[in-house]
């Protein structure tokens, strides 16, 4: 009850942000970013669309891979008007095809450009039950399989930029509460909503999808560590953005309703705020493998909490990208007993 009332009335945590902080406020002391080179998925609306706003305003270079290249270029668009000395970059990608990602990558290279910070928003909530062209369910693919492969194509260039410049690399997924909704055998389950449509429930798909973000983020974190990679990783819950209401309302009980609910959603401003907390702030440096929300570390599920999931996830996640990998594609997260 006590941690609900301090949602609701934006109550600070440690940090010193709570609930109610924007993302222009959670990034007012580190307001010059002219150093850093960004990688935001999902920036054609909503939150990551004010992410990439907000940090384009502090003045780092972006790069916006998009599977539509219209909503990309509107979005550099307004970005561009508001702050007309900005660096961006829109390029293509569909995070739901292997080969998709592979390809962004090979075409990121020969840019050159330095990476300091990758933010992997793009989110997908798929209602009918849908299969990747890899085979793969598609709110999985989406969220979790396409950004676990551009990860880990892209962190060699984000290690030696780490070591070039000696700024530390950040990582930041995008997950949501939602993840703790999951129970169960995570793979499992996949199997089974890959194969067969019976089995399949979207909210439990997106909670799946969501639960991976947070194994992903704890599996990675270990191994930068291991390998002393000058690199974090973290991931975050934005919260419930607020949208319009639409539906007809008659009655007192339905307005008190609305009413509450419309308390406990976030605007876009507030819900891109723990993301740009976490990819900009000075506090968060030599932080990694956390959790967090409204701009505070907070707890996963029991079974986000788990390190044997995390790298039987981590493993079955190999097996399925392997076949787009080339044999000489040089990895620096091996661990030695593999």
């Amino acid at each position: 009850m006590l941690e609900t009332v301090k949602y609701l009335i934006g109550s600070a945590g440690a940090t010193g942000y709570g609930s109610k902080s924007t993302a222009e406020q959670v990034t007012e002391s580190c307001s010059d970013l002219r150093s850093i080179t960004a990688i935001i998925t999902g920036a054609t609306s909503g939150i990551g669309a004010e992410t990439a706003r907000v940090l384009a305003k502090r003045g780092a270079r972006l790069v916006l891979p998009a599977r539509n290249l219209k909503a990309a270029q509107d979005t550099k668009s307004r970005i561009m008007s508001e702050c007309p000395d900005s660096e961006i970059l829109v390029m293509a990608l569909d995070l739901s095809s292997l080969n998709s990602v592979s390809k962004f990558v090979v075409e990121f290279e020969p840019l050159d450009l330095p990476l300091n910070l990758l933010i992997n928003n793009a989110g997908k909530f798929t209602h009918e039950h849908a299969i990747s062209e890899d085979g793969i369910e598609m709110t999985f693919a989406t969220n979790y399989l396409g950004h676990f492969l551009l990860t880990k194509l892209l962190l060699k260039r984000m290690i030696e930029t780490a070591k070039k410049t000696g700024v530390q690399g950040r990582i930041v997924n995008v997950s949501s509460s939602i993840h703790g909704w999951f129970s169960g055998d995570l793979i499992r389950y996949l199997g089974l909503i890959t194969r067969n449509k019976s089995h399949y429930d979207a909210t439990r798909a997106y909670a799946l999808s969501k639960l991976a973000n947070v194994l992903h983020t704890k599996e990675l974190a270990q191994r930068l560590k291991q390998s002393q990679a000058n690199v974090t990783v973290n991931c975050v819950h934005p919260g419930i953005v607020r949208t319009r209401l639409t539906r007809e309302r008659e009655g007192l009980l339905t307005d008190l309703v609305f009413f509450l609910a419309s308390k406990l959603l976030k605007t876009i401003p507030q819900a891109a705020a723990t993301t740009c907390y976490v990819a900009s702030h000075k506090k968060m440096v030599n932080v990694s493998g956390k959790y967090f929300a409204d701009c505070n570390e907070a707890t996963t599920s029991k079974l986000g909490s788990i390190p044997c999931e995390a790298g039987r996830l981590w493993s079955a996640s190999e097996l399925m990208i392997s076949r787009v990998l080339k044999s000489d594609h040089f990895d620096p997260l091996i661990k030695g007993d593999e």
